[in-house]
């Protein structure tokens, strides 16, 4: 972080779009922001219930709901997610910007809450398919190990579509407004909720009810928020509302 300081301040230029006054007030009502705030609360919730659920489901024992897994072959079901998330956006942004930004925040945001509810699936998938192996440096691996990687890499790609479009719609908006960081903070607030609430969540149902419930209710998050994501759209816009922003 301090190195990114140092070098964000040596080479970057003056700021000469800085703005007078509190854009925040107008932001906060914006009719746009409003919608993707509709979606965004909810999925906040899906994400930090699935993305930190995935190496917990890896590492907890078998008796518990888990693989019983540790070490590298845990870290692989993180680094699967993150690496085709980062791929993916190297191209999936420049097709929102083309094809229609909310049409991908609803299908990447959709696809992330169904690919989700299918994670309990890994062990029945897994044994169907005899994908219990031995590999170097990971191990003896149980039939599970392998669909869980292929669903945590499937859920990377899935944000990979949601994640440059909610973006860029944010930014038009701060930019519209006069109030780009404004626009980017309100993103940010209406995150906090989920990422504080889920987890916590998680952690209940996992014990309360089952490890598989966390996937369970961390998709629905996902789906309900595309839903009503949707519904906002297509009262606003009528036939044409994945395509109107």
């Amino acid at each position: 972080m301090v190195a990114a300081w140092v070098v964000t301040w040596l080479f970057l230029d003056d700021d000469d779009t800085r703005i007078e006054g509190f854009p925040f007030s107008d932001l906060a009502v914006n009719r746009r922001i409003l919608t993707m705030t509709s979606f965004r609360a909810q999925y906040a919730f899906a994400v930090t219930m699935v993305r930190t659920w995935v190496p917990i489901y890896a590492s907890t024992e078998m008796a518990t709901g888990g693989l019983g897994i540790t070490g590298v072959a845990i870290g692989v079901t993180v680094t699967a997610e993150k690496a085709t998330n980062m791929v993916g956006q190297l191209f999936t942004g420049r097709l929102s910007d083309a094809y229609g930004r909310s049409l991908f925040v609803f299908a990447g945001g959709g696809a992330y809450g169904l690919i989700a509810m299918g994670i309990p699936f890994s062990e029945a998938i897994g044994t169907a398919l005899g994908a219990g192996v031995t590999l170097p440096f990971l191990g003896d691996l149980p039939p599970a190990y392998l669909p869980l990687v292929a669903f945590s890499g499937l859920l990377g790609v899935a944000d990979s579509f949601r994640e440059p479009a909610s973006m860029a719609l944010f930014a038009d908006e701060g930019t519209d407004d006069g109030g780009v960081a404004s626009s980017f903070g309100i993103r940010e607030l209406v995150w906090r909720p989920g990422s504080v609430a889920g987890p916590l969540i998680a952690g209940w149902l996992m014990v309360e009810v089952s490890m598989a419930s966390v996937f369970y209710v961390g998709g629905a998050f996902a789906v309900t928020g595309v839903l009503a994501f949707l519904a906002i759209l297509v009262h606003d816009h009528g036939r044409a509302a994945l395509t109107a922003w």
